[in-house]
């Protein structure tokens, strides 16, 4: 350590203070498994996460962030560390740091005196007074305090430039403690906001968090971490090893070694105890992507599954025939969500939101755009814009106005169905018509490869009525129980409304769906 100030130690004590990384390898100290106490060298996972941290405050002036991550991937350690930093080289600013439950409170407060009482003497401030749970730096009339959720008061009456939530998904009473706490931050240059967790199924504040983020509806950035990017997360091979036919395809898919895949077949095992599935465990606890990180809980089979996307997302179809456009516009602050398919392939999704899409002449200019332009993947304009009527009707009027009648129309989800033997009404129709499309085992179809399709997908519940029809949930069982709309979802199926025939295309019925 001697040696780092020999060259410029004015330009070093400045690196530390803006190079995060520089600082965390140079003066902090973690507790290692097997070597002791050794600086902090950011893993991956940490590196990904600074990254996306600092990309923000460039573009914002701050940071507000919600981590979605698999166990044990140092998203405390980073957090813990990147706050330490902050406090010890600005005057008059307050960390603080809320946990699930007092082991976590506890080990995290540890993990901080250690990183204090290990800084090199050139950075680390005096302490006055201090708790427990509490460092307060004197001189600098700055602190760092810790605290368990549970009381609906812990974090409120503070002025805070630092807020880290760890475990957020397991809080009780989340919603209060959240509000507390965003009322304590200013919104102001210089302050960030850090929620973590793994995911605990769906429909609590951790999940309708990052799902508003995901979609762009706040002003937190979504951040997933997948568990294949630890490299300690692999296991030597026994000689008798061979990879399953699901385990192959996830090697190809995400690119895995053949060590990865045996860790992974391992912890699934570790994980099936007392009836418990291992394989959704593991999905949850070491999630591959965000859409399976969140599982839907509490009844009802889906149309479409993790494993139906994840293969139509790898592959590479040639569009032919009809270029359909589906239109879900935006209701109650939702997305307007677009998509477009041509045979076997659906492509080109994009949303809207806020200002971009909250006036009626907004909307009709972004689908008259559509009609207008040449698709350059399928070589023409579209031939058809199905719009769904609840939200849509006045876009449909409108393009009807503007001479669009022969190739926009409006959908009805709860008209009747072409096929009222199968199906109830016309939302059940259009998404078993899309499930059926998207399961074929013997033609290969081809969806975005992005985890929000996947995640709108597979928002896809249904029951049986008494004529054993499949009836999906209502939307708003779907919005309540997921804490998000299946927008995309929902644009997709209505690409799936009615064959669509031009003049010029001698397609039958089946071939236009």
């Amino acid at each position: 350590m001697a040696g780092l100030f020999k060259v410029s130690a004015l330009e070093n004590r400045q690196k530390l203070k803006d190079d995060f990384e520089f600082y965390a390898r140079n003066c902090l100290k973690i507790r290692t498994k097997d070597k002791g106490l050794q600086p902090l060298e950011l893993n991956c996972a940490q590196k990904y996460i600074h990254q996306r941290l600092q990309q923000q405050i460039k573009k914002t002036g701050k940071v507000r962030a919600i981590l979605l991550k698999g166990r044990q991937q140092g998203a405390s350690t980073y957090a813990e560390g990147r706050f330490i930093w902050n406090t010890t080289h600005n005057k008059g600013v307050r960390a603080f740091i809320l946990t699930h439950d007092g082991e976590s409170t506890n080990a995290l407060f540890e993990m901080t005196e250690r990183y204090y009482q290990n800084l090199p003497s050139f950075v680390k401030p005096s302490t006055g007074a201090a708790n427990a749970k509490e460092l307060h730096f004197d001189v600098l009339d700055s602190g760092y305090k810790i605290g368990t959720a549970g009381n609906k008061a812990v974090g409120r009456g503070q002025t805070l430039q630092y807020f880290h939530g760890s475990e957020v998904a397991f809080w009780m009473n989340a919603s209060e403690h959240t509000k507390g706490i965003m009322q304590a931050v200013p919104d102001a240059p210089g302050t960030e906001v850090i929620w973590e967790s793994t995911a605990n199924g769906v429909g609590n504040f951790f999940h309708e968090q990052w799902k508003l983020a995901e979609k762009g509806l706040s002003e937190f950035q979504a951040i997933f971490v997948p568990w294949f990017w630890q490299l300690e997360y692999t296991k030597k091979l026994p000689d008798d090893f061979e990879s399953t036919a699901e385990e192959q395809k996830l090697k190809e898919h995400y690119s895995l070694t053949d060590g990865q895949m045996f860790w992974r077949r391992m912890k699934i095992a570790e994980l099936t105890t007392d009836g418990i599935d291992g394989t959704k465990a593991f999905k949850q606890e070491y999630p591959m992507n965000a859409a399976e990180a969140f599982q839907v809980t509490g009844g009802g089979e889906t149309l479409v599954n993790a494993d139906h996307c994840m293969k139509a997302r790898k592959e590479i179809v040639n569009g032919n025939g009809p270029l359909v456009v589906g239109v879900d516009p935006s209701r109650g602050g939702d997305r307007f969500a677009i998509i477009k398919r041509q045979g076997r392939k659906m492509y080109g999704m994009k949303s809207y939101i806020g200002e971009q899409c909250n006036k009626l002449g907004k909307n009709v200019a972004i689908c008259k755009a559509l009609l207008d332009t040449v698709d350059p993947d399928a070589g023409k304009k579209p031939d058809m814009m199905f719009v769904d009527y609840g939200a849509g009707a006045d876009i449909v009027d409108r393009l009807h106005e503007l001479g669009y009648e022969d190739r926009v129309k409006a959908v009805h989800f709860g008209s009747t169905p072409l096929d009222p033997i199968k199906y109830k009404n016309k939302r059940n129709e259009i998404w078993g018509e899309m499930a059926d499309w998207l399961v074929d085992e013997n033609l290969p179809a081809q969806i975005p490869d992005d985890d929000e399709m996947q995640a709108d997908l597979c928002a896809s519940p249904y029951n049986r009525d008494s004529n054993d029809r499949r009836v999906l949930w209502s939307k708003d069982r779907i919005k309540k129980e997921f804490g998000f709309s299946p927008d995309y979802g929902d644009a997709g199926a209505l690409t799936f409304t009615e064959p669509v025939n031009k003049a010029h295309e001698d397609l039958d019925f089946a071939t236009e769906f």
